[in-house]
């Protein structure tokens, strides 16, 4: 393990030349970028950017909720995201009397401000090279089992010792490059956070679902929240008391705009890529994975659709859950279609043959590299027979259809009461806090919607799910001679989980009785057969691991010399390019920014998509822009910029030369959809909100000009 240690020292010191590709982590931006970066125009140093010895721009930026990135834009702690990633806080926030999602919201002062139940953020207050300390006591020929278990072992250790050094934080050790490096990531995390304002949906989502992942945009994704301390500016929760929280680093904001070519670097938390992944894993990706996906949500978010349409408390309860399965549906239809059309699989293979022979020659057996891509091969072939199963339980039962949630959540809170372990205080905090989830579920809840989505559900499962549930064979076959129709109409008319009151009232039966109830009896079939079907995909699951470890080992070792990025994982990462327009296809070439005018070209009020406010479109016709228009008298909405982005990188601050805001990324585009695969340096384009807009929606559209004297704003 030593000699792979040195290896990844190597490869990061490596001043290689490359592309654009990377997200790069943030310790090894002075050996590694900051050259290419001032070649570029950043007029930064990388201690400017990251420094452990005091503050820098790294400060600022935090994770935003489960999934998402955010800035710190003034000294009162205002933060800047996307709408969509304050979407689930705004929808829970609104009803059909305060509908602001539809209306948008503007506090006028910090009392107005809305605290958010469940919202988090994080700063990153610590980032610490543990590969030695996680991997030193490893034999370089451990088997996967040996290795997982030394690991999550000195992971335990690892963290306890940190925690100690770190009272009151949170400790994160990931690894880097499918297991052969690691990094533990000390975190303070902030639980009041605020609703400041948000722009209408026709604004923050204009486009939908047609325009997502497309360029030319005009979406003025953007939605301001607060982070909120106690006295002493540390963590608390809500209270009255509670003060915005004072930020030592914030970004200042920019309106002088850009031109083609300039830099631009973006920093947040992008989530996952897999550029890494083999030529076997595609065909998996490319025949059951996608195709399940894409045709299940489609289903699903058809029938949603419907009723959202036609009622608008059932489109404030399902905006949210509609957001989240339709983002990643479409990203599934582009990544298909990028994937074949810019020929990846091909381009795997010619690096898999060159590896292997390169392995062959250079490895010896017991090192494992020469049998690497057998084992990710293996792998593959070995879960084909339960992974299609295992999908379609997943999406089309256990995340479609919603009753099953609160008939879980019930047999676990009734397994727990019932047992005499509990004193009668523990017992009063178990019963409080399973009304207050139930509360919550059903708020966002419509029992004839997801009827009739079950419906569909349980017809396309029988029909194309090879391992079903013991319900479909023990009750849909037996007790309704296989009509799923029917039985999903016993099911929602028999069971108590239809409503609330009835749920509630269902918790307090003995465990036996409750587990009679129909949607308790599916609940259990299906976690069930999940557990059995994960249980036979742990010997597939452990030899890709293992093959996976040991092809990118392989990999940096064939190529020693060149600067290796790892996959994105949720870890604060830095990537840099230029503002470039780019070329779709023969005789297409897109700008590089695009105008409020656009917005008013794209307006079609038969689309509920297209809308366009009446105060926008006041604004525009008077030419009032206050003073956020570009030098030649255009309000900018969205630009591009060639950073190598993925999900978890949206509301990530876009910032010029100077480290000064100018936008913030939202998206990636059509062309470009298999970048989490493999980078495409001609096409790949981060599109970003212009900050322009954003100020203007604030100052002039939502009359909330006073958060603009709290920024910095050059």
């Amino acid at each position: 393990m030593k000699r792979l240690f040195l290896l990844v020292c190597a490869v990061f010191v490596s001043l290689a030349a490359r592309a654009d590709e990377g997200m790069w982590l943030l310790p090894y931006l002075q050996k590694m970028n900051i050259q290419q970066m001032k070649e570029y125009g950043c007029r930064l140093s990388a201690e400017d950017i990251y420094s452990i010895n005091h503050s820098s721009l790294k400060d600022a930026i935090i994770i935003f909720g489960n999934g998402c990135t955010g800035e710190i834009v003034s000294k009162e702690g205002l933060i800047f995201t996307n709408h969509h990633c304050g979407y689930e806080s705004i929808q829970k926030l609104s009803s059909e009397a305060h509908d602001y999602l539809k209306y948008g919201f503007w506090a006028k002062n910090n009392e107005e401000e809305l605290p958010v139940d469940g919202l988090e953020v994080r700063f990153i207050r610590q980032i610490i090279d543990v590969t030695a300390e996680m991997t030193g006591n490893i034999p370089s020929t451990a088997k996967q089992t040996e290795y997982e278990a030394k690991v999550r072992e000195n992971r335990e250790a690892l963290v306890k010792a940190l925690k100690k050094k770190n009272p009151g934080m949170e400790i994160v050790v990931k690894d880097f490059f499918g297991g052969n490096q690691f990094f533990a990531f000390v975190k303070e995390v902030y639980t009041d956070i605020r609703l400041v304002g948000t722009p209408p949906s026709a604004i923050g989502k204009f486009g939908g679902d047609t325009d997502n992942w497309m360029w030319p945009r005009h979406t003025g994704d953007f939605s301001v929240f607060r982070v909120y301390a106690d006295k002493n500016n540390r963590p608390a929760a809500y209270s009255k008391n509670n003060r915005p929280y004072q930020a030592e680093t914030f970004l200042k904001v920019s309106t002088e705009g850009y031109e083609e070519n300039d830099f631009g670097m973006i920093m947040g938390f992008p989530g996952s890529t897999q550029r890494y992944m083999t030529s076997y894993e595609i065909d998996h990706m490319l025949e059951v994975e996608n195709p399940q996906r894409i045709f299940i949500r489609g289903e699903r978010q058809k029938l949603l659709m419907e009723d959202m349409l036609a009622s608008d408390k059932v489109r404030i309860q399902y905006a949210s859950k509609y957001a989240v399965s339709s983002n990643y549906w479409k990203n599934s239809i582009g990544m298909s279609r990028g994937i074949e059309k810019l020929g990846v699989k091909a381009r795997k293979q010619q690096q898999e043959e060159s590896y292997q022979t390169w392995a062959d020659a250079n490895t010896m057996p017991q090192e494992g590299l020469q049998g690497a891509l057998k084992l990710i091969r293996e792998s593959v072939e070995g879960k084909e027979p339960y992974y299609a199963s295992m999908q379609y339980i997943s999406e089309a039962l256990m995340r479609a259809v919603e009753l099953i949630t609160p008939a879980r959540i019930a047999t676990g809170y009734s397994e727990m009461l019932s047992s005499k372990k509990l004193n009668d205080k523990k017992k009063a905090e178990a019963e409080a806090a399973l009304v207050e989830m139930m509360t919550k579920f059903y708020k966002d809840f419509n029992l004839a919607t997801d009827r009739k989505v079950a419906r569909r559900m349980f017809e396309i499962t029988k029909q194309n799910c090879k391992e079903l549930p013991s319900v479909f064979a023990e009750v849909i076959d037996t007790k309704f001679n296989g009509n799923t129709d029917a039985y999903v109409d016993y099911l929602y008319q028999h069971s108590a989980f239809s409503s609330l009151e009835k749920a509630l009232e269902a918790t307090k039966l003995a465990p036996a009785k409750l587990a009679q109830d129909p949607a308790v009896v599916l609940a259990g079939s299906v976690m069930a057969k999940m557990q059995e079907l994960s249980g036979k995909l742990a010997e597939s699951n452990e030899k890709f691991r293992e093959g996976h470890r040991l092809y990118i080992k392989g990999l940096m070792m064939q190529q020693p010399d060149k600067a290796w990025a790892s996959d994105a994982n949720f870890s604060i990462r830095l990537t840099y390019g230029r503002i470039l327009p780019y070329s779709p296809a023969d005789g297409i070439r897109y700008n590089y920014y695009t105008t409020l005018k656009g917005v008013m070209e794209k307006e079609n009020p038969e689309s509920h998509e297209f809308v366009v406010p009446e105060r926008l479109k006041e604004l525009y016709k008077n030419r009032d822009f206050g003073g956020y228009a570009n030098a030649a008298g255009e309000l900018p909405v969205a630009f591009l910029v060639n950073c190598d982005i993925t999900g978890g990188n949206s509301g990530s601050p876009v910032m010029n030369a100077d480290g000064e805001l100018i936008g913030l990324a939202f998206d990636g585009n059509w062309e470009a959809m298999s970048g989490d695969v493999a980078f495409e340096p001609e096409y790949q384009r981060t599109i970003a909100v212009d900050v322009r807009y954003v100020l203007f929606v604030m100052d002039k559209f939502g009359g909330a000009g006073w958060l603009l004297k709290e920024m910095d704003i050059r």
